[in-house]
């Protein structure tokens, strides 16, 4: 329990400046593209996600749980494997992207490069996962942490040095951020694969045991399938809905351009602020995908009892008085981006979206350690399709509009996290008190 509580503070102080450090940039970001450019950037990014979902098919999660899970002497031939696997997805996932990427519509606002661009993510993302779940699995959270905080460094630096020694017209400088965000993986996984080989060297000095490529396939596939699945269905919900948004505010009476620019708002700056504190949550998933896994393998019941308790209360400790800052202290906190912006509003009725988010996704990575992948999913498809329904109905409404639109998000993450709460309590046996049955 005491690894787990010092890889989490590290991940989470890493992750606390890598988080400041995304402020600032959605600071330059707003300052330089303006409300119609960083409404596009903010619109762009759902896609970025879903081609990295795709491209690293979950490795990171399938791999750390392999690792936790198996003694150290399977590791290196089953890293072997893997690193051939990923290969053999990177070629085949970038020949489609060649075909498909330049024939989706959503790139036809956007600057002719765009796509091409987005093709360097796939190799990428693809080996920076093996590496990724590897370090992740063996404990090693330190290599984590930096990773992470690197990508956002880096990313702040390029911005800062581009628009400070070149300005730029308006498509331009769209896809000079976009460029700055690739370059930052490509900076990640520099780091990460030369700190992998390393290790793999280690690995081989140490006694190993061989394990077939197919069997290694089967073991990673059966965790990567329904979790690629389930992030999949993320993205590709997040991917659509700005423009479903969109179009919903468009039914309820507000000009296209206009509907653009409130969800850029909402998007870029009440999202900001009110994921600020999702660093906490997300430090705690990495870490507790390996920890549950090894524990619930062992049988080790009583330890996933009193881990999912301390949890919870940490989620509660510093979620609550997170949404009441963001609650009382909205308009100073959004005046950061743009004065006098509806943005205030936003943030004010997000509020139980982001509270329930800061519990799903601690919770989240329970019920994969669980080996519970296709109960999340279910849950997820279920709380969306509830979501989408209650976004449009409320949001089409002309007296409502946006409000309608986050009430219905509000609704849809507050059946989400009762899913998988009860989900778990089944699991493990406790009642919703946590108490043993």
């Amino acid at each position: 329990m005491n690894i787990f509580f010092k890889s989490a503070l590290l991940l989470i102080v890493a992750a606390f400046l890598g988080e400041c450090i995304e402020f600032l940039i959605n600071m330059v970001l707003a300052r330089e593209l303006g409300e119609e450019g960083l409404g596009l950037y903010m619109s762009i990014l759902p896609t970025v996600l879903f081609i990295v979902v795709i491209a690293s098919l979950e490795l990171p999660i399938s791999i750390s749980k392999f690792v936790a899970e198996k003694d150290v002497i399977f590791h290196r031939s089953m890293l072997v494997h893997a690193l051939k696997f990923a290969t053999i997805c990177t070629i085949v996932f970038s020949l489609l992207a060649v075909w498909i990427l330049p024939i989706i519509p959503v790139f036809d606002r956007y600057h002719p490069l765009v796509p091409w661009l987005f093709l360097c993510l796939i190799p990428i993302i693809s080996f920076s996962s093996v590496a990724r779940g590897y370090f992740m699995g063996a404990q090693k959270m330190g290599k984590i942490a930096f990773a992470n905080f690197l990508r956002r460094a880096g990313q702040l630096i390029l911005l800062i040095l581009l628009f400070t020694l070149t300005s730029f017209e308006a498509e331009v400088a769209l896809l000079v951020a976009l460029c700055t965000l690739i370059a930052s993986e490509f900076l990640v996984l520099s780091f990460l694969f030369i700190a992998f080989l390393i290790q793999m060297r280690a690995l081989k000095k140490e006694p190993r045991a061989n394990l077939s490529g197919s069997k290694v396939r089967k073991s990673l596939l059966e965790v990567s399938i329904p979790t690629t699945g389930l992030r999949i269905f993320h993205a590709a919900t997040f991917a659509v809905k700005p423009f479903f948004i969109k179009e919903t505010l468009v039914r309820a009476g507000m000009i296209d351009s206009l509907a653009m620019v409130q969800y850029g708002k909402m998007a870029g700056v009440a999202f900001t602020i009110g994921f600020f504190p999702a660093f906490i949550a997300h430090s705690l998933l990495i870490v507790l995908i390996p920890t549950v896994s090894e524990a619930y393998s062992r049988g080790e019941v009583a330890r996933l009892r009193s881990l999912l308790r301390k949890v919870m209360v940490l989620t509660a400790a510093y979620g609550i008085p997170a949404v009441a800052v963001f609650y009382f202290f909205a308009e100073p906190l959004t005046s950061l981006f743009f004065e006098n912006s509806p943005a205030i509003r936003y943030l004010q009725l997000l509020v139980p979206y982001f509270l329930f988010h800061f519990f799903v996704i601690p919770m989240q990575a329970y019920l994969i350690g669980l080996g519970l992948v296709k109960d999340a999913f279910v849950h997820a498809l279920y709380s969306t399709v509830f979501s989408f329904v209650m976004m449009y109905v409320l949001g089409s409404n002309p007296s409502l509009q946006m409000d309608g639109i986050i009430l219905g998000m509000n609704m849809g993450a507050v059946l989400l996290t009762f899913l998988h709460y009860l989900t778990i309590c089944k699991k493990i046996n406790v009642n919703l008190l946590l108490q043993k049955k």
